[in-house]
């Protein structure tokens, strides 16, 4: 049916109001726009609605039965009307990202803090994933945006940079490797080294870096989580090759780390999100307060290199 919100609405004023004059000066209309628009409606449903005298205006036995019909029609146009204001100026809603585990465990938790405090009847649904997984999510859909290594180019996602960080080695303060100002890779070798598993993306970005050297080291213990490789090293099974964002911002009472050289291997994070879809408003402010808290966070060791997402 080729019906307007305008035309039900000039009904149910004249209804409230059980007056042609007193609708239309309501709706700021001349009377006859008035009539017109509810001739319109009535011809559309092919029956009167309304009952006219020169002094009354009342309900025909399809008007009755039209009329609560129509106000909720309207009622719910206008309910979804002000949900749909109140998303776009961040009042209610969700936003669901893609982390992989490193920057979700130590970074995100301030930004969350931070970005509740300004909006917080905004959900937020976080999806610790590994690199892989976090960039399935992406692409189907599931999350709107995530953060991630860049560990190759998919033709329908659009990667930001927003850090590049080294490898670190993590040891317990007592370690001997603890008194060194930095060490290399083939020091390593005398060792037991905890590493991830081989499907994960800071494995195979190691595997291929250090691919050429003559003494590399070999992993003694696989884990399939940073966090696991650390609660080891807290322990004194071992040592660990690290992105540096895994380690918490403040001193550890137990682990240090040292630079790893010989050679530096670093990975590049970023946001990454379908290329043909647009961000929530929800989800670009959440953006605007990660990218404002990432760029704070940068300093002389990691490079940090923050644009705007096309």
């Amino acid at each position: 049916m080729n019906y307007e919100l305008q035309q039900i609405k000039a009904f149910l004023k004249v209804v409230e109001l059980e007056s042609f004059q007193g609708a239309a000066e309501a709706l700021n209309l001349s009377q006859p726009a008035l009539s017109r628009r509810i001739k319109k409606l009535e011809s559309i449903l092919g029956t009167a609605l309304l009952s006219r005298t020169t002094r009354s205006v009342s309900l025909t036995t399809v008007g009755r039965d039209f009329f609560p019909q129509a106000k909720r029609l309207v009622d719910e146009f206008d309910h979804a009307l002000f949900n749909i204001r109140a998303l776009a100026e961040n009042r209610i809603g969700q936003i669901t990202l893609a982390c992989i585990p490193t920057a979700a465990f130590y970074f995100l938790p301030a930004v969350i803090r931070e970005y509740n405090a300004r909006y917080p009847n905004i959900r937020i649904r976080l999806l610790d994933l590994s690199a892989n997984d976090g960039l399935e999510a992406v692409l189907s859909g599931e999350a709107e945006f995530g953060i991630n290594m860049l560990s190759g180019h998919h033709p329908d996602i659009l990667f930001t940079p927003l850090v590049v960080e080294p490898f670190v080695l993590v040891c317990r303060r007592d370690h001997p490797l603890a008194n060194k100002d930095q060490v290399t890779w083939t020091e390593l070798i005398q060792h037991k080294l905890i590493g991830v598993g081989k499907m994960s993306g800071n494995r195979m970005l190691l595997d291929h870096e250090l691919s050429e050297l003559a003494n590399r080291p070999t992993w003694f213990y696989e884990v399939q989580h940073l966090s696991t490789s650390l609660g080891m090293v807290e322990v004194g099974l071992g040592v660990a090759a690290v992105p540096r964002l895994s380690m918490p911002d403040d001193e550890h009472p137990v682990l240090v780390q040292r630079p790893l050289v010989e050679p530096l291997v670093k990975r590049t994070l970023g946001m990454v999100r379908r290329r043909d879809s647009a961000l929530s408003p929800a989800a670009e402010r959440f953006v605007e307060t990660l990218l404002r808290h990432w760029d704070k966070g940068s300093d002389d060791d990691t490079t940090a290199q923050v644009s705007t997402m096309d």
